[in-house]
């Protein structure tokens, strides 16, 4: 008994040092983001003649520093699967509309008509990135999106897993 107790021993210290790499591995690979529109106060932006990038300038969540607040831009830090979300707010009777996109093509689109007081469209999507891949969200042409301080419209992701 005591022999096999002899034997397991040094397995027990490389379990234990193999774990501990590990969690120091998928430590330095957490992401996750959340902003809203506006940093403060209240307001509509658009409409434009074009598609426009939003910013989302109230960042509440940035964990690993893949959200660019500055641009509106998330930047995939390394390859995986990341899930996002956008929530758009409009009201008085515009239209809202917003498009998740990744690498300049149009993944999914949140969208509320002609809503009489206040309305919202929300969407999301897990997209399979490659490093330095982007992702951002347009307002549609001739739409606007509302936010106020109780961040109606926002932007949000967070890797799932490393591939």
């Amino acid at each position: 008994l005591e022999l096999t107790l002899v034997q397991v021993e040094p397995y027990e210290k490389n379990l234990t040092a193999l774990t501990n790499k590990l969690q120091q591995q998928i430590k330095g690979k957490k992401v996750a983001f959340s902003a809203s529109l506006l940093a403060q106060g209240f307001g509509t932006i658009g409409p434009f003649n074009t598609f426009t990038g939003l910013v989302f300038r109230h960042v509440i969540t940035n964990i690993g520093g893949a959200y660019n607040p500055q641009t509106g831009v998330f930047t995939a830090p390394l390859k995986g699967a990341y899930h996002f979300e956008l929530h758009a707010c409009n009201k008085d009777g515009s239209n809202t509309g917003a498009v998740l996109v990744k690498n300049n093509n149009n993944i999914f689109t949140a969208r509320e008509d002609r809503s009489s007081v206040v309305g919202s469209a929300s969407n999301g999507a897990t997209l399979l990135l490659e490093a330095r891949d982007i992702v951002f969200v347009r307002l549609y042409a001739q739409d606007v999106i509302f936010d106020n301080e109780d961040h109606l419209s926002t932007f949000s992701g967070h890797l799932l897993f490393p591939m």
